[in-house]
């Protein structure tokens, strides 16, 4: 086959379209894709070739995102966000401490008085209440006599005689005792009995130990709750407290905290003295608070124990005691469907026979119910069942 000669190309038209094609593109189109602006100078144009070729041209050309609007709104929150915190720490949100009820005596200052009103009303919002005396139609106390029946669970009061009257606590001191002991003392402790701890008023209620005997604190309170010992009493002061004085100033200041107002101890005991008093109101808050450590009811829902101690030779020593609670022992029986969980009783011919109780019914709600100053024990007991003979109506 014969090949056909190649078409001669016309150099002539293809240069003229070149240079056409070069007019159209130098002519400014107004656009800001084909133009570069320079400060102080005419546009310049650019070809879009060039516009194609260089992407760094078309970024400039588009309109930048302002971002200071967003970095200022960003700042700003992290300051309110910042000064909220502070001011949550300040308020007591911190961690590792306790928030606090609002005191709108501390925000505004005012006078102590009002302070003291404010503390009171969040104080007593965990507490029976007692504005003033409460009859029952089956309990009728003598006169010179005082009382309490009370509601925990529902923090009412349901009989009232006396509340707030000066009263001889006697051996119902014994729970402020037991109180240190369960806060400040040690249950393993060996207890080395002094000259002083056996030094008592004569025919008070003593276990019986002498000088250089060796007791645990363990039995010491048992002795102390169980059966009322003054010398176990002052056994724990000297060696809790370091010195019997040292030891009632522990115990008033233990008072003041859980708001005994009408409480002055002298002694670790409760034996007779004018400037050792308290208020049946005052018990109650000391044996709520005695109610928080398992040792005290399992201690005083004891008919009977036997103490073990050595001898200052070394060889060993046991007594057994019966319980000053006649509710334990049997001498006296409580109402249908009342348990006894713990208390203390207390007797000094000043004070008259005095008892204290934590109790039950039959539904499994405990009550507190306090006797002071009956003539004789068959009459306190008398009185005391009267009294709870009313909790299984609740």
């Amino acid at each position: 086959m014969q090949e056909r000669p190649a078409r001669p190309r016309n150099t002539s038209s293809s240069a003229a379209s070149t240079r056409k094609k070069a007019a159209r593109s130098a002519r400014p189109t107004g656009s800001a894709s084909h133009t570069q602006q320079i400060k102080g100078k005419s546009a310049r144009p650019v070809s879009p070739t060039q516009a194609r070729r260089n992407p760094e041209a078309r970024r400039k050309k588009r309109p930048r995102r302002n971002f200071l609007p967003t970095i200022v709104t960003v700042l700003l929150l992290a300051v309110v966000l910042c000064e909220g915190g502070y001011f949550l720490l300040q308020k007591g949100l911190s961690f590792g401490r306790q928030v606090q009820a609002f005191d709108i005596n501390q925000e505004f200052q005012y006078q102590n008085t009002l302070k003291a009103t404010s503390r009171a009303a969040s104080f007593a919002a965990d507490l029976c209440v007692v504005s003033g005396d409460q009859s029952l139609d089956s309990v009728t106390l003598e006169d010179g006599q005082e009382g309490l029946l009370l509601d925990i669970n529902d923090k009412s009061v349901m009989y009232a005689k006396g509340a707030y009257d000066k009263v001889y606590p006697a051996s119902i001191t014994k729970i402020m005792t037991a109180l240190l002991v369960f806060t400040n003392g040690n249950m393993d402790d060996v207890v080395t009995i002094s000259e002083e701890n056996v030094t008592l008023e004569e025919g008070s209620q003593r276990v019986g130990f002498q000088v250089g005997d060796q007791v645990t604190m363990d039995e010491l309170v048992h002795c102390l709750l169980v059966y009322s010992g003054n010398d176990a009493a002052s056994a724990i002061a000297t060696h809790v407290g370091g010195s019997t004085e040292n030891f009632v100033s522990m115990m008033n200041a233990y008072a003041a905290q859980l708001g005994c107002t009408g409480t002055h101890f002298t002694n670790p005991h409760g034996l007779q003295d004018e400037n050792h008093y308290t208020t049946p109101y005052d018990i109650y808050l000391m044996l709520k608070e005695a109610l928080k450590y398992p040792e005290f009811t399992e201690i005083t829902q004891m008919g009977s124990y036997t103490a073990n101690y050595k001898y200052s030779d070394g060889s060993d020593a046991s007594v057994v005691l019966t319980a000053t609670d006649h509710y334990l022992t049997g001498e006296a029986t409580a109402p249908k469907g009342v348990t006894i969980l713990g208390g203390k009783t207390g007797t000094t011919s000043s004070a008259g026979n005095c008892l204290a109780l934590l109790c039950q019914n039959e539904y499994g709600n405990p009550f507190i119910s306090i006797v002071m100053g009956a003539s004789s024990k068959e009459l306190l007991y008398q009185e005391m069942s009267s009294l709870l003979e009313n909790i299984n109506t609740v």
